[in-house]
């Protein structure tokens, strides 16, 4: 066993009465570098929007605490007294492997600011665990009828499956005071970790984590909290077709009910589900706000007095002046001069700046004062106030910027104009999964290229497509008109497998082929690449509709008059230089074809957009001198312009260019992540007179309404 001390002691005033709780307090760790596994804390009033502290950074650090240098999945608990403060936590770093660690980490506090601890090596500390090879996601609770703090744990030996096991902590909860005795294990004789424990009614609930015929969390209930667990039924309780692990139950301070929440790992997403009763859960995902990204933690209810503790110890002015509630705000965009001390809050196209409030959300001992809700003028001057710390003003800017074109996280924007609605409808990748891992596709709908709706999930791989389950990407879409009736041909990717669905409107519902319309690299194609990145153009000159598709090449080939098939001896190999990577986009102007393509990595700040011209929609194309058509801006802290389409107005030789971005003003601080956390932006699209296209300067401001 060994002891550290967390931090060093820091003054602080308790609150000795049990006032009634006001609000609760996060536990998390955010991901698997080694930066990321440390213990971090955020609060809220209402258990549905939250705010980290110490911006975002570890309360304790790791390096101190652990024998790794790392830890995971925190679980924080009040003590019966009411008073103290128990965390427990996976010693580990998951760079060492996932069969690494032996160990947990004990905590405790009497004010949640200061922190003792120890470290409980299983195998060291209790004989007869040669074999173990990992412990995973400690627990604490008290058990009443012995007057103890009972921790419960997975234990992984040899080929055995994970099962849940636990153990009694010593009165300063620095130890391990007994060995560890078997709980709970899964029915199926499957993995079982990740445990919570629940009490409702009398009753001990356990959620878990199964790794059977179809991994996901599952309720054990008993009368007793050291045995008799039985499966409440064999449902799975998360609401959710992604991987999940980390159920974490909190019950709410308004009596309302209880909230489940879990970590979708694979998804970089936290799910929120609401229950009365442990059996039916409703999600309340869009009632959820955080500005971190948690992974595998807990929730607790804190009173008024713990929440401007910790508000004092960690939570920052900058963190306060960036926490708007407004609807109108572009949250993800929102830019703060730390150095001039300046908030900009970029809003929706129509916002009534005259009469402006921002919502600041603020936390008790927290205030912010305005000087005026007139923001139509310029800066507006905004104090922040925290108790017992002090205050610092803010100049705050609300600015309407029609880019991003749409809010959120959105890449590899296609777009049309419906001769059906006389709209424009925007269909791009839903961004913002680790990894690409999105599930669904949704389509937006505007009558002027800057106001945008939102038209929901026009297709959910694994329900409305039978052959893949994930990495939904790059869209096209294209409009005909078949026996005088409109008709919507939507390609799309998954698995890296190219589909076609079909619909009546261009906001479905959408009926997929049922398998893919391209599954693998055609034979013409000698070089490397994915099967990805679809473009539909119909040839006005003749009526044929063409697809043209690939990473690393660009194939293309003639669509039957059916639209959800290819005339294979057609299939060509397109690719036009060194700088081709991917995401091809194919339209027609004064008799010039253009072929676009986008270079580089979607990752890369450095990821752009260049074309060539041709006679024909089957090539040869001719690659200009000059043929950048968009690229980064440092000086606007623009990056990653690339994966485009184009629109032209109805009757007009008006273009834009409609591409995506790395997220402004985080993505280029996220390393490779940026690449999955991107957004679609709108610029004009110019000519010069012999055809060629001049460069697309990238804006924030975007374009006007067009008519």
């Amino acid at each position: 066993m060994i002891f550290a001390q967390a931090t060093a002691k820091k003054k602080v005033t308790l609150s000795t009465s049990r006032e009634k709780y006001q609000g609760y307090l996060f536990a998390y760790f955010t991901g698997n570098r080694k930066s990321e596994e440390a213990i971090r804390f955020a609060i809220s009033i209402d258990g549905y929007h939250y705010r980290a502290l110490n911006n975002n950074e570890p309360i304790v650090s790791s390096e101190k605490i652990s024998s790794t240098g790392g830890v995971r999945d925190p679980h924080i608990l009040r003590g019966a007294d009411g008073k103290t403060f128990y965390m427990v936590a996976t010693d580990m770093v998951s760079a060492h492997g996932w069969n690494s660690n032996r160990a947990m980490v004990l905590l405790k506090s009497t004010d949640l600011v200061n922190w003792t601890s120890s470290v409980v090596n299983i195998q060291k500390r209790f004989p007869g665990n040669d074999s173990l090879l990992r412990v995973w996601a400690p627990q604490t609770i008290y058990y009443a009828e012995k007057k103890k703090y009972m921790v419960y744990f997975s234990l992984k030996h040899g080929n055995q499956p994970d099962k849940i096991y636990y153990a009694y902590a010593n009165n300063d909860f620095t130890d391990l005071e007994t060995a560890p005795v078997q709980l709970f294990y899964s029915p199926d004789n499957a993995a079982c970790i990740d445990g919570d424990i629940e009490i409702k009614d009398g009753k001990y609930y356990l959620f878990f984590k199964t790794e059977d015929r179809l991994p996901g969390i599952k309720v054990a209930v008993s009368n007793k909290l050291t045995e008799g667990y039985v499966m409440q039924s064999d449902n799975y309780v998360q609401q959710t077709k992604s991987p999940v692990e980390g159920a974490g139950t909190f019950k709410l301070n308004d009596g309302s009910g209880y909230v489940l929440m879990y970590d979708m790992y694979t998804s970089g997403k936290y799910q929120f589900t609401k229950t009365t009763d442990f059996k039916s859960f409703s999600v309340i995902d869009q009632d959820i706000a955080m500005n971190f990204h948690p992974r595998h933690g807990t929730v607790m209810p804190v009173t008024t007095e713990e929440i401007k503790r910790l508000s004092k110890e960690w939570m920052s002015y900058d963190a306060v002046i960036t926490n708007v509630a407004n609807a109108q705000i572009k949250k993800i965009n929102i830019v703060l001069d730390t150095a001039t001390k300046t908030l900009t809050l970029p809003v929706l196209p129509g916002t009534d700046l005259k009469n402006f409030d921002p919502g600041f959300v603020t936390f008790p001992g927290i205030t912010v004062t305005a000087a005026t809700r007139d923001f139509s003028s310029g800066g507006v001057r905004c104090t922040v106030a925290i108790a017992g710390k002090g205050s610092q003003s803010y100049t705050v800017k609300a600015v309407e910027n029609h880019n991003p074109a749409i809010a959120g996280l959105y890449a590899d924007p296609d777009i049309i104009f419906a001769e059906k609605t006389g709209r424009f409808y925007m269909f791009p990748t839903s961004d913002g999964f680790n990894g690409w891992s999105g599930t669904y596709f949704k389509s937006f709908s505007s009558p002027d290229l800057v106001n945008w709706k939102d038209e929901g999930v026009i297709l959910q791989l694994g329900k409305d497509v039978s052959w893949a389950k994930s990495r939904a990407w790059a869209p096209c879409i294209i409009e005909r008109k078949v026996n005088g009736q409109y008709k919507y041909y939507y390609y799309f990717c998954a698995e890296a497998k190219i589909g076609v669905a079909v619909s009546d409107n261009p906001t479905g519902p959408f009926v997929d082929l049922g398998q893919p319309l391209i599954s693998k690299r055609p034979e013409v194609i000698t070089r490397g690449g994915q099967t990805i990145d679809p473009d539909v153009f119909q040839d006005p000159q003749t009526g044929k509709c063409y697809l043209y598709w690939g990473n690393g090449y660009m194939a293309g080939a003639e669509l039957n008059d059916d639209m959800i098939s290819l005339k294979t001896e057609t299939i060509k190999d397109f690719t036009p230089d060194s700088t081709y990577r991917e995401g091809t986009h194919v339209f027609y102007r004064n008799g010039i074809y253009y072929f676009m393509w986008s270079e580089d990595d979607t990752r890369d700040p450095n990821y752009r957009v260049r074309y060539g011209m041709s006679t024909s929609p089957m090539g040869p194309m001719k690659i200009p001198v000059s043929n950048l058509v968009v690229a980064r801006k440092d000086a606007s802290g623009i990056y990653g312009t690339g994966h485009n389409s184009t629109i032209q107005v109805p009757g007009k030789d008006e273009w834009y260019l409609v591409y995506h971005r790395f997220n402004y003003p985080n993505g280029i601080k996220m390393g490779g992540d940026a690449g999955f956390n991107r957004e679609v932006c709108i610029d004009k699209m110019e000519f010069n007179p012999d055809g060629t296209i001049k460069q697309v300067v990238p804006t924030h401001e975007g374009i006007k309404p067009v008519k």
